[in-house]
């Protein structure tokens, strides 16, 4: 059974009331500040972001508390200056979410498609008065999750392919191009081409509703599960990996496959 709206508003209050004394009587928390707990909150993501992959609803319920706690650290730290507090937060979103959203709270008609609502989306963030469609995307943002979001960006306003097929000729290209800065030995060319090979490959994982980052993610933990698998079956043996032949240490990792 769900809670009701006036129990969530009780708990949200009682958080808040909560962050007001902590702020008051806690050293720790009375000595932070926005660029204190910066670094703390982005932890708090990457924790949740774990426990999403895992698909553990406790941990996701946990993590989730922990941003909210973020959220309403922050809102405490700007009310204390005068400059905003957690009310103002809210009605900067709500306005924010009706004003991009006039297929629910308006009158324009979307035809139920996702995609059309990522354009209106974009078309909207303009009329806001964004410098440009790419203004938003976070220049700390780790590499692989912003060349998807470029993408998806300029994919609303229409620069994408035509046909999503076409993106493997981009991917064969930017491959000959590496090849070639690899047989010619130049650094520097070989790391640019890296790059837009990597960026083609995250094109192409987009077209075909891929998220790129969680795909990563989950051949690096089938990676280290078998890469322990390996290491595991070598310690019974007495053995050190160092001392074990490639055809040896591929057997026993063809072993590790069947525990995918």
């Amino acid at each position: 059974m769900m809670n009701s709206k006036d129990d969530k508003l009780k708990s949200i209050g009682k958080l808040l009331d909560i962050m007001d004394e902590l702020r008051e009587k806690c050293p720790w928390d009375r000595e932070q500040t926005f660029e204190s707990i910066r670094n703390l909150t982005i932890e708090e993501a990457y924790e949740l972001a774990d426990s999403i992959i895992e698909n553990d609803k406790e941990e996701i319920k946990k993590e989730l508390g922990d941003l909210l706690l973020h959220i309403v650290f922050y809102a405490k730290i700007g009310e204390e200056s005068n400059s905003f507090d957690i009310k103002d937060v809210a009605d900067a979103i709500c306005k924010k979410l009706i004003f991009r959203h006039p297929h629910v709270f308006g009158d324009v008609n979307v035809n139920n498609d996702p995609e059309k609502v990522k354009e209106n989306w974009e078309e909207l963030k303009q009329k806001e008065g964004s410098k440009s469609v790419l203004s938003g995307v976070p220049t700390s943002m780790p590499s692989l999750i912003k060349a998807n979001r470029i993408q998806e960006k300029v994919r609303a306003v229409g620069f994408d392919w035509e046909a999503r097929e076409q993106v493997w000729d981009k991917v064969k290209e930017e491959l000959d191009e590496l090849k070639v800065e690899i047989d010619g030995n130049n650094n520097e060319q070989i790391e640019k081409e890296f790059g837009d090979l990597l960026f083609s490959v995250v094109n192409a994982a987009r077209l075909y509703g891929v998220d790129p980052e969680l795909a990563l993610e989950k051949t690096n933990s089938k990676f280290i599960k078998r890469f322990n698998y390996l290491e595991g079956k070598t310690i019974k043996k007495g053995k050190s990996l160092k001392d074990m032949s490639l055809d040896e240490m591929n057997k026993v990792w063809e072993e590790a496959k069947q525990f995918d």
